[in-house]
């Protein structure tokens, strides 16, 4: 991991010295995370070999923890989601938890997938999450994802990356259909299938997948594979002030948290990193937001320190949480879109977010808690509200606090064409919020009653 570079205070800095100040490397990094991450699978793998690499010790559900003051840990569960842990060398006095997510919107591969029609092989997919259909047209994609496979010792769970060009959604010609710039309603059912091949090639798709694993087809008992566009992501713009890529809602966001988690100083809380799947779905699984991953891991924790019921208590008491997944920039071809007053921009720094009807959690008191990290940092924030009228969309936050109630700030860094299959967001924000992480991590929060806090930051 590159080391973190110091981020000057100010929003309104020129993007011509900022591109110089957030390094190159940083922006690379970033890129081939991007990279090694086509599937929640991937990202979950990728997490866990940066933190092994870090010397922080794996452990699992189904054996029993033994924990050391000043110990690093990790859990994962159901390959795809990953909660990281420090023990501090003193009584903790609280959880400063910071949440994102591994899955992005895609189409999943069905099982019996191939199609045969009209001389070509198709693949049957579903789509997963919120997916903008259009941006996945007449683009080289593949599959990534995890099949269960039947070996001597019993079933076992591999990763999948076919990586090649192995896929392509064609669009119909302009002069077959002179509608389709009128804005045409897409069948996922009938438009959205992926050529593999020609006739000839009938069979061949899990006789790809079982070589990309090693095995027999006929041992695969078992996959969740998902689309994804082939190709590197890119920095561009006058000044470098773009980059774009697949996943970057929210990998932009579990990036910035894991650098800003391995770079922070041990303070009187424990601090957790949980990156969860299935958020673009409604975080409903036993991996997801909504489970009781963390929930479970914050007992066993607890446990491992001789703590009774009423202390852990006291512990939730002194805790809090940034669910951190990527907000909206103000969009220059569609401005109406956004709310008259609150517009996030590109480059400006962490969002803020906030709705009546708690699809994000945050309030007058987690707000000022993130303010306070972000003025800490010396790094500039942004506040985002939904057009009125406008539902939009909702994070990991309202979903966790179901099964571990505490103060939650929901934020992210601002992007465009959210849920396309290629995004684009800010170059500096990336580094904006390493910073901000870094100072949440090695912060805890003390509790005095009647929503009185106190920050203390161990930097």
């Amino acid at each position: 991991m590159t080391d973190l570079l110091k981020v000057p205070s100010g929003a309104e800095q020129d993007m011509k010295t900022a591109n110089t100040t957030y390094s190159e490397s940083l922006q690379q990094e970033l890129l081939q995370f991007l990279q090694n991450c086509p599937s929640a699978f991937h990202t979950a793998h990728t997490i866990r070999r940066v933190l092994l690499d870090a010397g922080y010790e794996e452990l699992f559900e189904a054996f029993p923890w033994h924990l050391e003051a000043g110990g690093r840990y990790f859990v994962m569960r159901a390959e795809s989601s990953i909660i990281s842990f420090r023990i501090p060398h003193d009584r903790p006095s609280g959880f400063m938890i910071a949440a994102s997510h591994t899955d992005s919107p895609t189409m999943k591969i069905k099982v019996n997938p191939e199609m045969e029609g009209n001389g070509y092989i198709l693949l049957n997919v579903e789509g997963y999450g919120g997916l903008i259909m259009q941006s996945w047209f007449d683009r080289p994609l593949s599959v990534a994802g995890r099949v269960v496979i039947r070996t001597a010792d019993g079933l076992s769970s591999r990763l999948v990356n076919v990586d090649r060009d192995l896929l392509m959604i064609p669009r119909l010609a302009i002069h077959m259909d002179r509608t389709q710039n009128d804005g045409q309603k897409i069948d996922m059912q009938k438009d959205m299938l992926p050529i593999i091949g020609l006739s000839s090639s009938k069979g061949s798709f899990m006789e790809v997948i079982a070589e990309e694993t090693g095995c027999k087809p006929e041992d695969i008992l078992g996959h969740d594979l998902f689309l994804y566009v082939r190709g590197r992501g890119t920095v561009w713009g006058a000044h470098g002030e773009f980059i774009s890529g697949g996943h970057l809602d929210d990998l932009q966001c579990g990036f910035a948290d894991l650098k800003g988690y391995l770079a922070s100083a041990e303070a009187d809380s424990i601090p957790i990193l949980a990156v969860f799947d299935n958020e673009e779905v409604g975080s409903r699984s036993r991996q997801g937001a909504d489970s009781g991953f963390l929930t479970d891991i914050l007992h066993r924790v607890a446990d491992a320190l001789a703590c009774n019921d009423e202390k852990f208590r006291l512990l939730t008491a002194g805790s809090f949480m940034v669910s951190a997944d990527n907000a909206h920039a103000v969009h220059p071809n569609y401005p109406e879109a956004a709310d008259p007053v609150n517009r996030p921009a590109i480059n400006k720094g962490p969002v803020i977010k906030y709705n009546a009807a708690q699809r994000y959690t945050t309030d007058a008191l987690s707000a000022a808690v993130f303010k306070e990290v972000c003025r800490r940092a010396g790094v500039p924030f942004q506040e985002f509200t939904n057009r009125s009228g406008s539902r939009g969309g909702s994070t990991l936050g309202h979903q966790s606090m179901t099964h571990f109630s505490i103060p939650t700030a929901d934020v992210g860094l601002p992007q465009l064409s959210m849920h396309s299959a290629y995004e684009t967001a800010g170059t500096a924000d990336t580094a904006y919020m390493i910073e901000a992480m870094k100072v949440f991590f090695s912060s805890s929060l003390r509790n005095e009653g009647h929503d009185h806090y106190r920050l203390i930051t161990n930097l």
